[in-house]
Order: C-alpha cells, then sequence, then structure tokens
C-alpha cells in the first residue's frame, strides 16, 4: 500500500470514527419518549441528563451506547484495518478512531456541533487503547462519586487521575500519556458550567431514585 493510499485510508477511517460518535444517542432516545433533552434539566444530551429526565433505563441505555461509540472505533477499526488493508493498523490508529469518536460526541455535525461531555464515549475509547487507564479510571469514579454524588466532580476528578497516572503506567508510549492529558483537559473544559455550580453550591447531587422532570436547563 503506498502513502496516498494509506494516508486516505486512514482519513476514512477517521472520519467514520466521527460520524459514529456523533451519533446523539441521549438525544434520539429521549425523542422517543417526546422529550427534547437539551430542553430539561443541565440541557446536556448525556447519560446523566437521559437518566434525570426521561428514566432510569434510557439513562442506562445511553451510557450503554455512548460507550461502544468509544470503544469500536478504538478497538475494532484497527483489527478491520489489518484485516483488509495489512499495513493500515496499529495504535497511533486505535488512539486516532478513539479520539475522533469523542470529538464526535462533543461536537455533533447532527446538532449543530452542540453535543454532550464525552465521558462515556471516552471511557470506551479508553478501554480501546488504554484498558489499564480506563480501570483507574472507573476505580476513581467511584470513589469520588460514592464521596460526593456530584457526577460531574467525579468526572473531573477521574480524569486528571487517569491522565496523572497514565504518565507512569505509559512511559515508554509518550503518546498516550499526552492524548489523556488533552482528553482529561476537554472533560474539564466542557464542564465548565458544572464548575460553576459546584462553587455556587447550586450543582445537583446524583439520586438514584428520580421522580420529576425538570422543565427547564439549569443556568450555564
Amino acid at each position: 500500500m503506498n502513502m496516498l493510499a494509506q494516508t486516505v485510508l486512514t482519513g476514512g477511517m477517521a472520519g467514520l470514527a466521527y460520524l459514529l460518535g456523533a451519533i446523539p444517542t441521549g438525544y434520539l432516545l429521549a425523542k422517543i419518549k417526546g422529550v427534547d433533552i437539551r430542553k430539561v434539566g443541565s440541557g446536556n444530551i448525556g447519560a446523566t441528563n437521559v437518566y434525570r429526565c426521561v428514566g432510569k433505563g434510557w439513562g442506562i441505555l445511553t451510557f450503554v451506547l455512548d460507550f461502544l461509540k468509544g470503544y469500536l472505533p478504538a478497538a475494532v477499526f484497527p483489527i478491520l484495518a489489518q484485516r483488509w488493508f495489512m499495513e493500515l493498523s496499529g495504535m497511533h490508529l486505535s488512539l486516532l478512531c478513539g479520539c475522533m469518536a469523542v470529538v464526535g460526541h462533543n461536537w455533533p455535525v447532527y446538532l449543530g456541533f452542540r453535543g454532550g461531555k464525552g465521558m462515556a464515549t471516552g471511557a470506551g475509547a479508553l478501554l480501546g487503547f488504554a484498558p489499564l487507564a480506563m480501570l483507574i479510571g472507573v476505580i476513581g469514579w467511584l470513589i469520588f462519586f460514592l464521596a460526593t454524588r456530584y457526577v460531574s466532580l467525579s468526572s473531573m476528578l477521574a480524569a486528571v487521575l487517569v491522565a496523572a497516572c497514565s504518565w507512569w503506567i505509559y512511559r515508554g508510549q509518550v503518546l498516550i500519556p499526552v492524548t489523556l492529558s488533552i482528553m482529561g483537559a476537554i472533560v474539564i473544559w466542557r464542564h465548565h458550567g458544572n464548575i460553576k455550580r459546584l462553587l455556587n453550591g447550586t450543582e445537583h447531587r446524583f439520586r438514584f431514585m428520580q421522580n420529576s422532570k425538570f422543565q427547564t436547563p439549569n443556568p450555564k
């Protein structure tokens, strides 16, 4: 395979990963129930807001589908590339496709580039190219969540933990910790509204029993 063909195919798989990641699963599932998820609760299309405003099962399904949007490009696309094109494979393609899926979720072309925060999709991508980091992130998130009951704060702290640990775990593969550090910074930036509410004391603590639908988005 010549360099031009490999570049075109790599770009094509990255583009496909973006389009897959950009599928607004939370928005579409909420629409099935007649809810515009962008106009209720926090206004976010992610699993937490769907859980709160549409229902427990719909929130869990949103998380699973968002997770798969990150996992499939990061884990499966390189395998398909190796099977179909042989030379087009490896960690670099996994990183590229996983990150493009997260970009798609955060800035989906289907919703005018206004998407979610990328936690579930990012976790799926991590399982594809850095499973140990993903495990550390999940354990960290659970500890932070049980201690605070804030999904947003737990997500940001877990992202920082993953980025920090990756510099030691993957010290021989510098591209991975660099990528995870950038992803962590994006996670924090995407939570800027949550940070303001945390500082103001108006951020919602997660409750497992949700019995009402929010009528308007919280202020950003």
